[in-house]
């Protein structure tokens, strides 16, 4: 994962609009975020971050698909459990808590990520309130998504196992 110092807030910006988190934000208001964020590039095969490492950053796809992958507790397989492509999110949780990363996300091609760490996004929260609520309510309606979705996907693996 290779940084890229060169890569335009402007565009960083632009990206931004296409990210549900986001979709609340003034033009201003996301030329603000950006100034926070970094922009770093993946190889095919590159690791973002590790389940069970402790995260410290919301990652926003720009281009390329990324893998998340979940290990078994009983069995120890690995799966990959969705693929993120252009204008997803990962990491939400990361930002609001100190838990361990839930899953290992690596890229299944070559990729672009805007970050933005914890720490940047406290700093916007103390400077600036409102635009930190509204990214707080941006956060929650993605994990909010994110879990209807799991919660789906666990209904519908568990209907063959019991029918109320």
């Amino acid at each position: 994962m290779k940084q890229l110092e060169y890569y335009e807030k402007k565009k960083i910006a632009e990206s931004l609009v296409d990210i549900p988190i986001f979709s609340k934000l003034s033009d201003e208001e996301l030329r603000y975020v950006a100034r926070r964020m970094h922009v770093f590039s993946l190889d095919q095969g590159d690791k973002i971050f590790e389940e069970g490492e402790v995260g410290n950053c919301i990652c926003f796809v720009v281009d390329g698909v990324l893998d998340v992958i979940k290990t078994s507790s009983q069995t120890g397989v690995s799966v990959v459990i969705a693929a993120l492509a252009k204008g997803n999110t990962i990491g939400e949780m990361a930002v609001i808590d100190d838990f361990p990363r839930s899953a290992t996300v690596k890229a299944r091609t070559e990729s672009l990520l805007i970050i933005f760490t914890r720490e940047e996004f406290e700093v916007l929260l103390e400077q600036n309130p409102k635009l930190g609520i509204k990214l707080l309510k941006g956060i929650a309606r993605s994990l909010s998504v994110h879990l209807r979705r799991t919660s789906e996907k666990l209904s519908d693996l568990m209907l063959p196992l019991y029918v109320h």
